[in-house]
């Protein structure tokens, strides 16, 4: 992700870069222009050296936990646990259950990949079409996809992982393919700016009802819900406006009947209350620890969750969601207790539910524990090949 200047509606101007051809192969990340790489604090190379040796083993215990037995497509059933098999999806930062093709989930890839959006089979796992936006220029940070009740795809554009650097972010719009194949559509594009201020986010939320746009916005203090004007507009900017507090946030969906809201950390997952454009209370949900979680949607029914993860062949784990989603229905208990259980192949086994806590307090203490664990294994070897 580089530095880009605005850009104005599409059409693009002559002067703005187009959008480049799919790349071949794996993009190689860049950094940062003009940031520092990172280097050593003063003082603590002692330190880094005397924990090199732990490094190995147990960065090795983590990934494969984190990795160890993706999930599969259950019996080919649609809406269950299973890998994204297309070697093209890397970076998967979002999810949207398609409202036309029961089964299929809309997906993109983190940062400035291309216009380029997939539907992913649940019951195989593999890419089913890949949709190409035209009239958006090049996108910069994909972050978020959501499906309005019009049955629009609106995919957010709206990464800042230098929190602030962009003066304005966009939402691209384009209605949803009635037939799955590979196309070219001419996709709508969107300025929007805060209220309060430029922001990071990875949160894209239309509301199915009312098909308003919220964003959540990322900050490790604390993100807000950001509320979108009743109608999108072009040729003007679109003001957000913070109408809420939500923790750390990486996605976020609406349930079917748009009466909950789903918002998702790394390490953690709560369902809000969710009436006249406002949050209510909230319940925790059993998320699946995962390798970087990046994205959760409903299923089209609203009976589970389905959460994601970036990687290749990054697995999806579906959650079934206690009362339809909703925190006062029954099995939600209302009162902030984890609900909601992993299903298919999304057992602890995989990384399944880590007991999440809103600070991912659960999924933070195994992780800790595996490392002790691998040290202390390490330094016993140690200590008995010193002996021998």
């Amino acid at each position: 992700m580089r530095p880009y200047p605005g850009r104005p509606v599409a059409p693009p101007h002559p002067s703005r870069p187009a959008a480049r051809p799919y790349p071949s192969g794996l993009r190689a990340a860049r950094p940062y222009p003009g940031r520092p790489a990172a280097r050593p604090y003063p003082g603590r190379r002692r330190a880094v050296a005397g924990f090199a040796g732990l490094a190995a083993p147990a960065a090795a215990l983590l990934l494969l936990l984190g990795a160890a037995c993706p999930a599969v497509a259950a019996d080919g059933e649609p809406d269950r646990d299973f890998t994204i098999e297309d070697p093209r999806i890397t970076e998967s930062s979002g999810l949207a259950a398609s409202r036309l093709h029961p089964g299929i989930y809309w997906t993109h890839n983190d940062s400035d990949d291309g216009p380029y959006v997939f539907a992913v089979d649940s019951r195989t796992g593999k890419t089913v079409a890949t949709v190409t936006m035209r009239g958006v220029g090049e996108p910069r940070d994909v972050e978020g996809i959501s499906i309005g009740p019009d049955g629009d795809i609106y995919v957010g554009d709206i990464g800042d992982n230098l929190d602030g650097t962009w003066s304005h972010v966009w939402i691209y719009r384009f209605p949803e393919p009635k037939t799955l194949r590979d196309t070219t559509v001419t996709a709508t594009q969107y300025d929007v700016q805060y209220a309060d201020g430029p922001r990071n986010a990875e949160s894209l939320m239309v509301h199915p009802k009312t098909g308003r746009v919220y964003i959540a916005s990322k900050n490790e203090d604390g993100g807000g819900l950001y509320e979108g004007p009743g109608k999108l507009t072009t040729g003007s900017m679109n003001v957000f406006r913070r109408v809420g507090e939500v923790p750390w946030v990486t996605d976020g969906a609406f349930s079917p009947d748009g009466r909950s809201l789903a918002l998702r950390s790394y390490f953690s997952a709560r369902v809000y209350a969710f009436e006249n454009g406002r949050l209510g209370e909230s319940r925790a949900v059993a998320a699946p620890f995962q390798r970087q979680a990046e994205s959760v949607t409903y299923t089209a029914d609203g009976s589970a969750l389905m959460f994601g993860s970036e990687g290749t062949r990054s697995g999806v784990v579906r959650v079934e969601v206690e009362g339809g989603g909703k925190p006062g229905g029954s099995g939600g208990t209302g009162d902030g207790q984890e609900q909601g259980k992993p299903a298919g192949n999304g057992s602890p086994g995989q990384g399944g539910s880590a007991g999440q806590e809103d600070d991912g307090k659960g999924s933070v203490g195994l992780g800790a524990a595996i490392i002790i664990g691998v040290g202390a294994l390490w330094f016993a070897l140690r200590r008995k090949r010193g002996r021998g």
